[in-house]
């Protein structure tokens, strides 16, 4: 899986991928994942999933927007504006109807953000807010570029099931980030990152891998507390 794309080591974005290798085998290991392209994720873990996305979704679509008026030029500015978009009406459409459509357990009360989507949410955000574009670009990729893997190997996976049950609930969501469209998103985010590697300092570089490294961790744990949830201290 994310473990075994290759690089070739000569753009920066190859060094954030090698230097994230822990975090993304740990990615690969993940129990939830591993249940979910094999359809056998418990229907109300995967509600959980999709609630904890969509309110996750909602933030990320206002970094992306900050992101945009942060850009250098229009076309990078358009692309960014664009997923921006994308995040709080495609993505968010796709996920309503899962919620919504009969095939997932009944909403208990209203969803709440996990401790970790609102420490993701809110870092991609006071990033985009505060940092440069370079820094806030790259704590945005891994939204991009670990769904784009996910979602490729996960296809590959969940084929058989999706082939015997083209109507299973998890068909929608795998084949969204399995598609050609979102790869080319994702290729295209990377681009942007490695433009913006050329451009910035030495500092500003080891600012990106940091935020690129967080970001990664943030994704490593946004996976794994759905099927492990860490309820909020009770009030």
């Amino acid at each position: 899986m994310l473990r075994a794309t290759t690089t070739k080591n000569d753009l920066f974005t190859d060094h954030l991928w090698d230097r994230t290798e822990v975090l993304r085998s740990a990615i690969d290991d993940l129990e939830f994942l591993r249940h979910l392209g094999e359809g056998t994720l418990p229907l109300e873990v995967f509600r959980t999933y999709i609630e904890q996305d969509s309110l996750y979704l909602t933030g990320y679509s206002k970094a992306l927007a900050i992101l945009a008026a942060k850009s250098p030029d229009p076309q990078t500015a358009a692309f960014w504006a664009t997923s921006s978009a994308n995040a709080a009406t495609v993505e968010s459409a796709m996920h309503n109807e899962l919620l919504t459509g009969g095939a997932l357990p009944p909403r208990q009360g209203e969803p709440q953000h996990s401790q970790t989507c609102l420490a993701y949410v809110s870092y991609l955000i006071a990033a985009a807010a505060t940092e440069s574009y370079a820094v806030a670009a790259a704590a945005a990729l891994p939204c991009f570029w670990i769904y784009a893997e996910v979602g490729r190997d996960l296809a590959a996976s969940a084929a058989k099931v999706i082939a015997a049950d083209p109507a299973h609930p998890y068909a929608q969501w795998v084949t969204t980030y399995g598609a050609e469209e979102f790869q080319q998103a994702a290729a295209t985010a990377r681009a942007l990152v490695d433009a913006a590697a050329e451009a910035a300092s030495e500092q500003e570089r080891a600012a990106m891998e940091k935020a690129f490294v967080l970001a990664v961790r943030y994704e490593l744990m946004f996976w794994d507390t759905a099927l492990r949830p860490q309820p909020w201290p009770a009030a």
